[in-house]
């Protein structure tokens, strides 16, 4: 559709279940490398500061919180239209203890994304062998980089990475999303 109808600004959802871009991520990695001067509103109920990070990175610049007021929109859309950068409260505080965790705090912007892409899917209930299959990648590598996930977190077992996801956000996809982010590389 983007080909054949010129657009203002884009405003998606980051949980797509079910969708062919799985959870928004995969979309806005296409998006930026099809359309790169189209301004993008995020729009997302989880507060994971790898996932906003992962945003930033692919060139988002404005992101809103479900949780937060429903102006935000509006004011996220004026402000991606004068290519200007807009993160709504609940995203800004989040980014804005990003910056600030430095204390050895568990933090999970310190993991790569391919170890939290592992991770994310780890913790969705796929084995280590179904995500070596669908990122084709070996099982070796895929367990090194949940291994390598786990020692960044400072986490020595599996129910201690899910506990970490639950309570970081990591776990709010469908198992749909989830399944569904990987092939990104």
């Amino acid at each position: 559709m983007l080909q054949s109808t010129e657009c203002d600004v884009l405003v998606t959802d980051l949980a797509m279940p079910g969708g062919q871009y799985g959870d928004g991520l995969q979309l806005i990695d296409y998006l930026r490398r099809n359309f790169p001067n189209l301004p993008i509103v995020v729009l997302t109920m989880l507060e994971n500061a790898a996932l906003l990070k992962r945003l930033k990175e692919l060139g988002v610049t404005s992101v809103v919180n479900k949780s937060d007021d429903l102006s935000h929109i509006a004011l996220a859309v004026q402000h991606v239209g004068r290519r200007m950068t807009y993160m709504s409260p609940s995203v800004k505080a989040v980014l804005d203890g990003l910056r600030v965790n430095s204390a050895g705090k568990r933090d999970d912007s310190k993991l790569s994304r391919r170890e939290l892409e592992v991770v994310r899917l780890f913790v969705s209930g796929m084995t280590i062998k179904e995500i070596s299959e669908r990122l084709n990648r070996s099982i070796k590598t895929i367990s090194t980089q949940k291994n390598a996930a786990m020692r960044k977190l400072g986490i020595d077992r599996d129910s201690q990475l899910f506990q970490y996801a639950q309570s970081n956000g990591l776990l709010n996809l469908s198992s749909n999303s989830s399944k569904d982010i990987a092939n990104q590389s």
